[in-house]
């Protein structure tokens, strides 16, 4: 059993609190990613859970047992990090077999298992290199294979692809996406880098100074954000967001912002109409042209090959961003008009940034 539930977990540094009273159930056999920027907590969580930090706070529970005063190597958990830490003098079937034969496993079952992990990371062929004969995807599939061949049921990873090229990223998530499937086994995974979560992940922990913004799958964390803080760390590029008020058109709903004005979704409640909000729409939710009537000034467009982005300003220094076909020539200067796709548009109170409906 590899469910893992967390009940109220505090970490303190000193004056710093770098784990704000989180709660959150991991189910076994799950893909979970936290995910956040650079000092909000993810990493204090996943040592925690791992037993590289004491929590200050709050339970960790494995299965059915309760290991806050647990050793880590009596959790019974994987771990892989970015620092892969290999031994350089040992070749890589040593450095695999490296923890079984610290529990003086057999011989034969030591060549059994290194066998059996490294078929899964798909490296049989580099057994008897050293890790400096190794490229940095081969290292990193070597210290996978040195986690599997201990039979975890557990899997804890901090940011194990941040020291890899953007192409060998790419491989080496679609290779953990596979792993997992292959494994069964519960993940925990640690990034900053929201590609990684919305393309791995069976759910994502998103957090923010110490706690926890939202939980869930990631098209639910896309398309549904439940914070402003959410909605603006996914998406590339970010959501654009316009401050404003919900004014009442008859029975429908308008945002309006200073001489910008325009429809909402019929969902969003009569109560709202009068208060202030900010919008937020994706940029692949901002249709320029085709009748539209709103009125901008582009400033610039970048080509990405299968789309391009426009920059531009809709007045009182507001810049919006859309993406529009590959084929579009829109040139810095030029008038454009522009809608958006209302039934796509998030409403966010302006002051905690929570979602209002």
């Amino acid at each position: 059993m590899a469910r893992i539930s967390i009940k109220d977990l505090q970490k303190t540094f000193g004056a710093h609190r770098a784990v704000d009273g989180i709660s959150l159930e991991i189910r076994d056999g799950e893909f979970l990613i936290i995910v956040g920027p650079s000092g909000c907590g993810k990493t204090t969580t996943l040592n925690m859970i791992s037993g590289l930090e004491r929590p200050t706070g709050g339970q960790i529970v494995i299965g059915d047992t309760l290991v806050n005063d647990l050793e880590p190597g009596e959790r019974g958990l994987g771990m892989v990090f970015q620092d892969l830490a290999l031994f350089p003098h040992m070749t890589v079937f040593e450095n695999i077999a490296f923890g079984l034969r610290v529990k003086k496993m057999p011989d034969a079952e030591v060549r059994r298992r290194v066998a059996a992990a490294a078929a899964a990371v798909h490296i049989e062929a580099l057994l008897e290199k050293f890790p400096r004969q190794c490229s940095g995807g081969e290292s990193q599939r070597v210290a996978l294979a040195r986690t599997i061949v201990t039979d975890p049921s557990v899997f804890l990873m901090d940011e194990p692809l941040s020291s890899l090229d953007a192409k060998l990223r790419v491989d080496m998530r679609t290779e953990l996406k596979s792993l997992h499937h292959r494994l069964g086994a519960t993940f925990v995974y640690v990034t900053h880098d929201q590609a990684e979560a919305m393309t791995m992940a069976d759910r994502i922990v998103v957090m923010s100074k110490g706690r926890i913004e939202q939980v869930g799958s990631p098209l639910d964390i896309y398309n549904r954000p439940a914070t402003r803080f959410v909605a603006g760390f996914f998406g590339m590029p970010t959501m654009n967001f316009v401050e404003g008020a919900v004014v009442a058109s008859g029975d429908r709903r308008s945002f309006r912002a200073d001489d910008v004005e325009h429809p909402l979704p019929a969902a969003v409640p009569a109560a709202l109409a009068g208060r202030e909000a900010v919008l937020g729409v994706r940029s692949e939710h901002v249709l320029v042209g085709d009748g539209a009537s709103l009125k901008g000034v582009a400033q610039l467009s970048e080509p990405l090959g299968d789309t391009t982005l426009v920059h531009f300003d809709i007045g009182k220094g507001r810049r919006l961003v859309a993406k529009v076909g590959p084929t579009a020539a829109i040139e810095p200067g030029e008038a454009l008009t522009f809608q958006f796709a209302a039934e796509f548009c998030h409403l966010f109170d302006v002051h905690n940034g929570a979602r209002l409906y």
